[in-house]
Formats: structure tokens, C-alpha cells, sequence
């Protein structure tokens, strides 16, 4: 399956008990319609998201960037801390593409990818003419 969402908050990792690190996100995906009797709704779903392949992604998710995830998602229920029942969606992504920039102070900031070094620059004695 793949989403496409924008980040709720900065990626975090987390260990797990067997010293184990993963990168923790949340994606909120938003879909859009218009009723019968012609009123614009919208509805918000939130994913939990877990990506074990590497910890070195989480320094470009950032709160408000455009990822697109694709993996599986499962449903979990569980009850709060005052016994009131609730569910959440989980999403165990493969694999992650970056789709656009976070809001940084009110601005956009394109999120930049690791990039190789430029190829060194021929000298000036070695023109082909």
C-alpha cells in the first residue's frame, strides 16, 4: 500500500528493548468531498508510522515535509489511561520518498537529499582544442 501525507512532527528514533533502532513518524493524509446537499467536508486520518531499514532518514523528515510511504498497515486498539477504548492505524514502511519542504518559520524549506561530490574540474591546460 502507499500514502502520500504530510508530517505531523520531526521524526524521532527509538530503541527497543533488544538495542534495536528504528525511525518513528506521523503522517496525516486528507481527503476532500462534497455532499449531496453541496457541503465541502474533509476528513483527517492519521498514521503511526515505523521504519526500520535505516535511522539515517530521520534527519529529513520533518514536521510538515510531503512523504510519500509504502508498506502495510495494521490497526491497533487499545484502552487510555482513563479505560476508555481507542484504535490507531500503524503503518510499517519499506520504503520512503521525499516529496517537498517543511514550514520552517513561516517559510518553506526544500528538504535537500544527500548529494555526491562534484567531479573535480578539468584543468585549464588539458582543453581539447
Amino acid at each position: 500500500m502507499e500514502i502520500t501525507g504530510r508530517l505531523t512532527a520531526d521524526a524521532i528514533i527509538a530503541t527497543t528493548a533488544k538495542g534495536n533502532q528504528l525511525v518513528k513518524f506521523s503522517i496525516a493524509t486528507n481527503h476532500r468531498y462534497k455532499t449531496k446537499e453541496g457541503e465541502n467536508k474533509e476528513v483527517v486520518t492519521f498514521f503511526s508510522c515505523s521504519y526500520w531499514l535505516s535511522i539515517n532518514i530521520a534527519k529529513y523528515l520533518l514536521k510538515g515535509g510531503l512523504v510519500e510511504v509504502s508498506g502495510r498497515v495494521s490497526a491497533s486498539a487499545y484502552l487510555d489511561s482513563k479505560g476508555e477504548p481507542k484504535a490507531g492505524l500503524n503503518f510499517h514502511v519499506n520504503s520512503v520518498t521525499l516529496h517537498g519542504g517543511h514550514k520552517k518559520n513561516g517559510e518553506s524549506t526544500a528538504v535537500s537529499s544527500i548529494q555526491e561530490p562534484a567531479p573535480p574540474a578539468a584543468p585549464e591546460d588539458d582543453l581539447p582544442f
